[in-house]
């Protein structure tokens, strides 16, 4: 299968590395929500080749019918998918939403993983065939993940995470299975990891 190019500025390998080390530093620094808060309209996923490889790898193994692009960024998930055929998709991020609205031409939801766990969901009344997360779920706080990963299977059937390393582990939750995993190496040889989730159970 010939693979999709998608434009995407400053799309350099060896700058990315020293980039999300950039980024990790400051988050240590200020914190996450004072990162984003200060620099969210200039985010640039440093991986997105990567993601784009391993949403392209899986585009037969998941639906991305109807997705929600969860701590969208920039909306690189949602430009990926829009690349392969999938133009169905909304963006939720309270700190990036104006970069995905920009990138995008799509109006982003401004809700925080707190407002998801406050049922704030509820407000679409609609349901999604897949919510992804690319690079995000691990800066949720492990003592609320539960409370998220729960709203989120109110409304889909299947949450895929993409990870630099293996947390979150969903799978270490009450009845969250792992449905499969993946994974693309960068240049580097680090891994990029592809994770799907389902529910064991009608209900959490």
């Amino acid at each position: 299968m010939k693979k999709t190019k998608i434009h995407k500025p400053n799309a350099d390998l060896d700058k990315s590395a020293f980039s999300f080390k950039a980024i990790r530093n400051e988050y240590a620094d200020l914190g996450v929500e004072n990162y984003y808060q200060q620099y969210g309209n200039a985010y640039e996923n440093p991986h997105f080749p990567y993601i784009q490889q391993i949403l392209e790898k899986n585009r037969h193994r998941i639906d991305y019918s109807k997705t929600l692009d969860l701590a969208c960024g920039g909306g690189e998930v949602t430009l990926i998918l829009r690349g392969i055929g999938f133009g169905n998709s909304m963006g939720c991020d309270p700190f990036t939403f104006e970069l995905f609205e920009k990138n995008t031409g799509i109006e982003c939801l401004k809700l925080s993983f707190e407002d998801i766990i406050k049922g704030q969901l509820a407000i679409l009344n609609q349901h999604f065939s897949s919510i992804i997360s690319s690079f995000a779920m691990h800066l949720c706080p492990k003592k609320q993940l539960y409370a998220l990963v729960s709203q989120l299977f109110m409304w889909t059937k299947n949450v895929v995470i993409i990870t630099p390393h293996k947390r979150p582990e969903l799978e270490k939750l009450p009845n969250v299975q792992l449905a499969f995993d993946d994974f693309v190496l960068t240049e580097r040889g680090k891994k990029v990891y592809l994770k799907s989730y389902s529910i064991k159970f009608e209900n959490l």
